[in-house]
């Protein structure tokens, strides 16, 4: 009977190891899949987020903190040294006057770089607007016949694809280059010209015409499709441009010498060096700009057309890049105070679906406004101001940084958070409407 029992309890003492020896292995296997799963920190996250742009948060980038407390402060309290306030023995009238006027000189040049910013974005835009109606024109049916407003090859495919591919360029690869020189330019290039030159709004806009029509296998063509042609157009972008950088790099055999260092260097401070001249310069070529634009619409309006679209969206293109360019000071930003979700740029999400969904709303009333004047002047809203608003090349740029991240899936994320309220809001606004019989 004790022997009995003795086996008895042996083997449960066995089957009791077993089982913790499975359950342990478990948890190991667990905390080992857990960790295996890669974590951004917020440094990346930001980084990824903002990727594309940051807004006019640029302009106070490279200057203390608005606070106005000692830079030197947050040193001395990590080593241990507490700064004692210094008392001058000269009058403290004098001080406040030479404070009060160094405050107003710091105020004064803050504005000048602010509107150097504004300057190169509007310039930006508005060729920006020119090369995407001469892309529409040359791809569209007229001469090449590669894309319509009937087929899932959309009109705007090609503006996005080269905006997308030069943006791997001057964005991605010579973005250092480009700013190191001068960070006005670098802006002017990518939020200004390649934002304006690709557009999210009409992209979505040509989808949902499309789904109103029934054909609901271009419009996910043109989704996918679209969307792998652009991604692989900032990709290829990035891989050309990073060989050429590698081959003159290679080239680059003799070395720099002092003198033409320090020439570079000259050149690369010019904007900072002239800033009144240089804002001058540039408002005389948007001034310019503006005025052969007024000129040209006020010819070309009365009888309608393309033209007219043309030079009254040259007018208002720079309005859309510069509320783009405000709302990506959200990028990196994240929700609320303790900042979730830093890796979604906010600011590009907010500007694309809201572009698509006044689209959308700006279709819907062309279609109840059947006149001339009312097709001209809601088309020009729509190519210039909306198309300036939305952006596919800044959009994907920062696709491309999350793709090649520790977590790639937030790429994907990113786009489904794009594309689907833009599509489903533009349902409800455009397209059900349309399918109720509200127009006709």
């Amino acid at each position: 009977m004790d022997s009995q029992m003795n086996d008895i309890t042996v083997r449960r003492s066995e089957s009791w190891s077993r089982t913790n020896s499975v359950n342990s292995s478990r948890r190991h296997s667990s905390r080992l899949s857990f960790s295996c799963i890669p974590q951004l920190d917020d440094a990346e996250s930001d980084s990824v987020s903002e990727a594309g742009d940051i807004g006019d948060r640029v302009v106070h980038s490279n200057r203390y903190s608005d606070s106005g407390r000692n830079p030197l402060a947050n040193v001395a309290e990590e080593s241990g040294f507490i700064l004692k306030e210094v008392t001058s023995p000269l009058p403290t009238d004098a001080i406040l006057r030479d404070g009060e006027k160094r405050e107003d000189e710091k105020k004064i040049s803050l504005l000048l770089d602010y509107m150097l910013y504004l300057d190169f974005q509007a310039i930006g835009g508005i060729l920006g607007v020119l090369t995407r109606y001469g892309l529409q024109k040359l791809f569209g049916p007229g001469i090449i016949g590669a894309t319509s407003n009937q087929s899932y090859m959309y009109l705007d495919l090609p503006c996005n694809m080269v905006g997308c591919f030069l943006m791997g360029w001057f964005g991605v690869v010579f973005k250092k280059d480009i700013t190191d020189f001068s960070e006005h330019l670098a802006i002017g290039i990518t939020t200004g010209f390649l934002g304006s030159l690709t557009t999210f709004s009409g992209w979505n806009q040509k989808m949902l015409e499309l789904s109103v029509e029934g054909r609901w296998v271009f419009t996910i063509l043109g989704l996918l499709l679209g969307l792998f042609l652009v991604a692989y157009s900032i990709i290829f972008g990035v891989e050309t441009a990073s060989y050429v950088k590698c081959l003159y790099m290679r080239s680059k055999v003799i070395p720099v010498s002092a003198e033409s260092r320090r020439q570079g260097s000259f050149n690369g401070n010019i904007m900072k060096q002239h800033p009144i001249f240089l804002i001058v310069l540039l408002m005389m070529i948007l001034g310019g700009l503006w005025c052969m634009s007024g000129v040209l619409e006020n010819k070309e309006f009365k009888d309608g057309g393309s033209r007219a679209q043309l030079w009254l969206a040259c007018i208002v293109g720079p309005f859309g890049v510069w509320i783009r360019w405000y709302l990506a000071r959200l990028n990196g930003r994240g929700l609320g105070k303790s900042g979730s979700l830093k890796w979604l740029p906010f600011g590009t999400l907010i500007a694309n679906v809201s572009a698509a969904c006044t689209m959308a709303a700006l279709a819907s009333l062309k279609r109840t406004v059947k006149t001339t004047n009312c097709d001209t002047i809601v088309t020009a809203l729509q190519f210039g101001l909306l198309g300036c608003l939305s952006t596919v090349s800044t959009y994907m740029a920062e696709f491309n940084a999350m793709r090649e991240s520790g977590c790639n899936w937030r790429a994907y994320a990113y786009a489904m958070s794009t594309h689907l309220p833009s599509f489903l809001l533009g349902t409800l606004i455009y397209s059900v409407p349309v399918w109720c019989n509200a127009f006709d």
